[in-house]
């Protein structure tokens, strides 16, 4: 299975500012693209930190007046890359407590802006997609199992997987590969088995 990364859902054509960029010209910015942050880039395009919209509101209720990017920033700058998993870019936006954060490449050079939205989109997944991977990756190509062993009904994100496979041990294993397909909200276990391989296999410990 391929999970998307950040470079599937990023923003390629970002809004950034240079070190110079105004106050206004900031504010007027974040307001006409509708964000709620943008990247300051020096001149070889590389981040050296962030304006947000709480940066420009502590700046104002400090009264100290109209100044430019670099003396409102938040640097350095917390970055993602493009080969980064959406699991990792959201961890890294939960710990940092942003919202947004740039994307760069090996040169350090930006090529995009990953925002909480971009990553909220993988739960906007339609329904019958989810449930043709869950088929076709996870149940036939991954575990090898029959079609026709499986019922798989997705809504709203909810996987609910019905039917008898051969193993214990098997169950727990399409749960889990289920739980990882992009957009899954969660998974309903309603699945049955043949053998409790798992048994066996602690009686054959026990027995050594």
């Amino acid at each position: 299975m391929r999970h998307r990364s950040v470079a599937d859902l990023m923003t390629p054509q970002a809004v950034v500012v240079q070190r110079g960029t105004p106050f206004k010209e900031i504010a007027r910015l974040l307001d006409e693209y509708d964000i709620t942050a943008v990247p300051v880039l020096d001149e070889d395009e590389r981040p050296v930190g962030v304006v947000s919209e709480a940066d420009l509101l502590r700046r104002q209720l400090a009264k100290l007046g109209a100044t430019t990017a670099e003396a409102i920033m938040t640097s350095p700058a917390v970055v993602a890359r493009p080969g980064w998993s959406v699991v990792e870019a959201a961890r890294t936006m939960e710990k940092k407590r942003v919202k947004r954060l740039p994307v760069v490449d090996d040169f350090g050079r930006l090529v995009g802006v990953i925002s909480r939205s971009d990553l909220v989109r993988l739960f906007l997944r339609r329904d019958r997609a989810i449930q043709e991977e869950v088929l076709e990756e996870v149940l036939t190509r991954t575990l090898r199992v029959s079609p026709s062993a499986v019922t798989v009904d997705v809504a709203d994100g909810t996987v609910t997987l019905t039917g008898t496979l051969d193993h214990r041990s098997l169950v727990t294993i399409a749960v889990r590969l289920c739980e990882s397909v992009d957009g899954v909200v969660e998974v309903v276990d309603r699945l049955g088995y043949l053998r409790d391989d798992t048994a066996v296999g602690e009686q054959e410990g026990e027995a050594q």
